[in-house]
């Protein structure tokens, strides 16, 4: 199928609907499962068809019913029908099927806008440098709390005004504040950074032979190493979505890892892994102050931080040659 073709949309939409009403935290899960078994099959010589169609594509992928749309239709929910339970447009938790039949409907088209902005954003010089999957689910979460919260990207203006920008009022406006201590996530964002190099490394090192085969094609032998830490991080929020109170308190860190072993693919160092590993941490963190505390709605700060570390490192490893 191809990506303009009527089957695709409608699997987008179909998709859609059904990441709305898990929710996005739950369906981004599901999404990390995906990916991870796709990646599995890949490593065994298998199509990459679960993987790169499912996982990361249309059916299922994060700009689409594993992400995106949750989080566009939980916006609608709390800012037009006014029918969840939270009543907060940055809950990604709950799920929706408890809502109304039009709220999953807008799960399926922001999941077939999604799945276009990809195709348009990937045609753009400079841009689609970037990791242009994660900039089409900051985008339509952009598009989802203009439409139904009348807020800019920034979010409201009299919360900007009272703690600044940058400012947290203390955590309280905080998007994850277990991880916000920069000391204590400078230090994990290392960790993570050698573990995801590290699983990249041995990813890498069975495929390469594979490749030289006829096995696996280059593609699936960058994009393997690239997502398997990030798969493993996304299935680990499953914690976070069913854990409560101290237990709840679980790291994200899907950021770190791909930005770590993309680091580490394109300049073959475990220590630059894991200094970029910390750069992303940092870099998270800054898109939640800039995007996510003073907003009424989820505008994801891994996927913001993926896009522009995506970009930076692929600018970097074009001028030095890489």
């Amino acid at each position: 199928m191809g990506p303009w073709s009527v089957d695709t949309l409608l699997l987008c939409f179909g998709g859609g609907i059904v990441g709305a009403a898990l929710g996005g935290l739950f369906s981004f899960g599901i999404c990390g499962l995906i990916v991870l078994a796709g990646c599995f099959v890949v490593l065994n010589g298998g199509s990459e068809f679960l993987l790169m169609q499912v996982g990361l594509g249309s059916l299922f992928g994060p700009h689409t019913g594993g992400f995106a749309a949750g989080v566009a239709a939980v916006a609608y929910a709390a800012g037009v029908k006014k029918n969840l339970v939270s009543g907060s447009g940055k809950d990604i938790l709950s799920p929706l099927i408890g809502t109304s039949w039009d709220v999953l409907l807008v799960g399926g088209v922001f999941a077939v806008i999604g799945h276009v902005l990809l195709q348009l954003l990937v045609k753009i010089p400079f841009v689609n440098s970037a990791d242009c999957i994660a900039l089409s689910v900051v985008g339509t979460a952009c598009l989802a709390r203009l439409l139904f919260l009348k807020e800019m990207p920034w979010g409201k203006a009299a919360s900007i005004q009272s703690h600044g920008l940058l400012g947290t009022d203390k955590g309280a406006l905080s998007w994850v504040p277990w991880m916000a201590q920069p000391s204590r996530l400078i230090v994990f964002s290392f960790g993570v950074g050698l573990l995801s190099a590290a699983m990249a490394m041995g990813t890498k090192s069975v495929l390469d032979p594979m490749v030289v085969q006829g096995t696996v094609s280059a593609t699936g032998a960058f994009v393997v190493p690239l997502i398997f830490a990030w798969g493993i991080a996304a299935i680990s929020l499953f914690g976070l979505q069913l854990g409560t109170g101290e237990v709840q308190k679980l790291p994200v860190w899907h950021c770190q890892a791909i930005l770590a072993a993309l680091a580490f693919l394109l300049f073959n160092s475990l220590i630059v892994a894991a200094l970029v590993g910390v750069l992303a941490g940092l870099l998270q963190e800054l898109v939640a102050r800039v995007m996510w505390n003073h907003g009424s709605t989820h505008i994801d700060p891994p996927a913001g931080a993926i896009a522009i570390g995506t970009l930076l490192l692929n600018l970097a490893a074009k001028g030095f040659g890489g």
